[in-house]
């Protein structure tokens, strides 16, 4: 078996649930403003996509790690990189956060997570003498690999998450310690065309700056403002939005995703890189009362729903992707209200489910029928945040 402990007592919950797990939206769904199945379909969902996971892509050799696809893929490497691992630990930390029993079944598969995820920490530090986590297990599990500002600044955010859901001063102090790392990514060089931002890695094989490493580090910093009161990191937030807003935000209204030190600009408008910025905004306005801030966060939402999902694109865009987009979406709801942002994000998830999912695995394949680690995980924090209060989304990233 590839569970955690906990998983017993979940699968006993996703079979109280019955068929809620597979059963279509009906008329007469009490309980919800709009479209899509009621939260504790979603909750059974969650469960389901989650053991299904974890059988088919957790590491069973006592790692606490993850593979990167199913069926492996021949290229695959022993365990999967930061980033997909980072995704299941947040997808983990999604279900512990429902209310009730259910969350409360989680806890010795989050801990586990936790173990999982210090497999990547390098506390000798990258390029920049600061510690943060590699993109690939270390030794005896892997060979390290190169610190990616973005992979570090997702797992700060969970931790930021862990600590309003939980009160954990653990994951609170090590989410200060990576937006150290960040602000070490910062460029410094004034000859540089569009001086600033963070660059995305510290490999010397790419000296991008993103909208990715720099508008999550903004969330980061306004999320420990919020927490500590310091105005650093106020000071920091309000510094990496207005970089990313003058040189990556198109006339669109939408945010492109790099520019390079020859001044050239990656033009690609992916969801995430929309969702990060709609969270921020509400965040900046939160912690400071600007409407302006708040009026920032509607026009980027406004314009990525029309893009996405009025326009016809959302499909285009990887799963996890997807999932960064709606629940930051769901973050500015908890501050406006509304729910146009949620049912788009249910009906997403119910097509995911009716179209996507394999029924016989439990698995949402894309890639000729192989399950990225990535993909699944997403589905398990798109289902999981659905079934939260609506009120609670406000600790989201």
């Amino acid at each position: 078996m590839r569970f955690t402990r906990a998983v017993g007592t979940v699968a006993a919950l996703a079979c109280v649930m019955g068929a809620a797990a597979v059963a279509p939206a009906s008329a007469d769904d009490a309980g919800r403003d709009g479209p899509g199945v009621p939260p504790r379909t979603q909750e059974a969902r969650a469960v389901a996509s989650y053991e299904a996971m974890q059988e088919h892509l957790y590491a069973d050799d006592g790692s606490s790690l993850y593979l990167e696809h199913y069926p492996s893929k021949a290229d695959d490497r022993t365990y999967s990189f930061e980033w997909p691992f980072s995704q299941a630990h947040i997808a983990t930390l999604d279900l512990a956060g429902i209310p009730g029993r259910t969350g409360r079944a989680f806890a010795d598969d989050l801990a586990d997570r936790g173990v999982g995820q210090e497999r990547f920490w390098n506390a000798g530090g990258g390029t920049t003498g600061l510690p943060g986590y590699d993109s690939y297990p270390r030794a005896p599990y892997g060979d390290g690999g190169d610190m990616f500002y973005d992979d570090n600044e997702w797992v700060a955010l969970a931790k930021v998450q862990q600590y309003l859901d939980t009160g954990d001063r653990a994951a609170l102090r090590r989410a200060k310690e990576i937006f150290a790392l960040v602000e070490s990514g910062w460029d410094t060089d004034p000859s540089h065309p569009a001086p600033g931002g963070v660059f995305w890695t510290q490999a010397t094989w790419s000296t991008d700056r993103n909208t990715v490493s720099t508008m999550p580090g903004a969330q980061l910093a306004t999320r420990l403002y919020l927490i500590t009161g310091e105005r650093h990191y106020l000071r920091w937030a309000e510094r990496m939005t207005d970089w990313t807003d003058r040189y990556l935000l198109a006339p669109d209204g939408l945010y492109w995703d790099n520019i390079k030190l020859d001044g050239s600009i990656d033009r690609t408008h992916w969801s995430y890189n929309q969702g990060v910025p709609v969270g921020t905004y509400a965040l900046l306005y939160e912690a400071t009362g600007k409407k302006e801030y708040l009026r920032r966060a509607e026009a980027v939402a406004r314009a990525s729903y029309r893009y996405y999902v009025t326009e016809g694109r959302l499909d285009g865009q990887p799963m996890f992707f997807n999932s960064i987009w709606f629940k930051n979406l769901l973050l500015l709801e908890s501050v406006t209200g509304g729910h146009t942002y949620r049912d788009a994000m249910a009906d997403y998830a119910d097509a995911r489910w009716s179209d996507v999912r394999d029924p016989e695995t439990g698995l949402f394949p894309t890639d000729g029928g192989t399950t990225e680690l990535l993909g699944q995980a997403a589905m398990v924090q798109i289902y999981a945040t659905l079934a939260w209060p609506r009120g609670k989304a406000s600790i989201l990233y």
